[in-house]
C-alpha cells in the first residue's frame, strides 16, 4: 500500500529536504506542498492524504489551529507535528489538537519515514526528547496562574489573535474569516480582556509565547 503524503511547513528549503527524502521510500508518495495552516487545510480537503505532516510555527494558522480543525473534519487523516519547538506547551497542546505525533526537526530526515509507518499502524510516534517531554507534562499538571491560550480563548478568538499578532488589520482579518469588521473588534476586545492586555505589542508577545505565531 502507498502512503499518501503532504507536508506543510511555511519554509520552502524545509519543505524540499522532507519532499526529496520521502520520495525515496518505495512505499511513499508526497501529494504536495502547502506553506500555512489555511492551505493546508485546503489541499487536505481536495487530496485526501493519508499523513500531514505539520510545521508547529506557521502563519496565518499555525499548526496547532490547523490540525484541530483537519481532525474535525477528516477524523482519519493522520497529523505528525515536526517543530523546532521542545516547549512543553508546544507539544502538549498540538497532541491536545489531535496530532499522532511530534517529532523536533534536528531528528526529522533520520526519522520521518519510520514515524509516518507507525501512526499508519494506529500508533502514536513520539521522537526520544518529545516522550520526555510528554512525561513530565502528565507528571506535572500547568500552572494554573498561568493558563494556556488554548485555556482562555475559543478556537475563533485564537485564529482573530494570531492574525492581529501578525499585523494584519481588522478589514483583512474580517475577509479572510468571512466576519463583519465589527465582529472582528468584538472579538479582539473579548482577547486583551481575557488576557488583561492593553495593546496590539503585548498581544503580538503573548501569541509569540504561546506559539500561535513566530512573528
Amino acid at each position: 500500500m502507498t502512503i499518501k503524503v503532504l507536508i506543510a511547513d511555511d519554509h520552502q528549503i524545509m519543505r524540499e529536504g522532507l519532499r526529496a527524502m520521502l520520495e525515496k521510500e518505495h512505499d511513499i508518495k508526497v501529494l504536495g506542498e502547502a506553506e500555512d495552516g489555511r492551505m493546508i487545510q485546503r489541499m487536505t480537503q481536495e487530496l485526501l492524504p493519508d499523513v500531514i505532516i505539520m510545521d508547529v510555527a506557521m502563519p496565518d494558522l499555525n499548526g496547532i489551529e490547523a490540525t484541530r480543525q483537519i481532525v474535525a473534519e477528516l477524523p482519519g487523516v493522520k497529523i505528525i507535528a515536526l517543530s523546532m519547538h521542545d516547549d512543553r506547551r508546544f507539544v502538549l497542546n498540538m497532541l491536545k489538537a489531535g496530532a499522532a505525533g511530534y517529532m523536533l526537526k534536528d531528528c526529522a530526515f533520520k526519522d520521518l519515514a519510520k514515524a509516518i509507518r507507525v501512526v499508519m499502524s494506529h500508533k502514536t510516534y513520539l521522537s526520544h526528547e518529545v516522550a520526555d517531554i510528554v512525561v513530565q507534562g502528565y507528571l506535572s499538571s500547568t500552572d494554573p496562574k498561568d493558563p494556556s491560550a488554548f485555556q482562555l480563548l475559543s478556537p475563533r478568538e485564537r485564529e482573530v489573535l494570531q492574525l492581529l499578532a501578525e499585523g494584519q488589520t481588522s478589514a483583512k482579518i474580517a475577509d479572510k474569516l468571512h466576519i463583519s469588521v465589527k465582529t472582528v473588534e468584538t472579538h479582539r476586545q473579548k482577547i486583551m480582556d481575557k488576557l488583561k492586555t492593553r495593546n496590539i505589542a503585548e498581544l503580538t508577545k503573548y501569541a509569540i509565547r504561546e506559539g500561535l505565531t513566530s512573528t
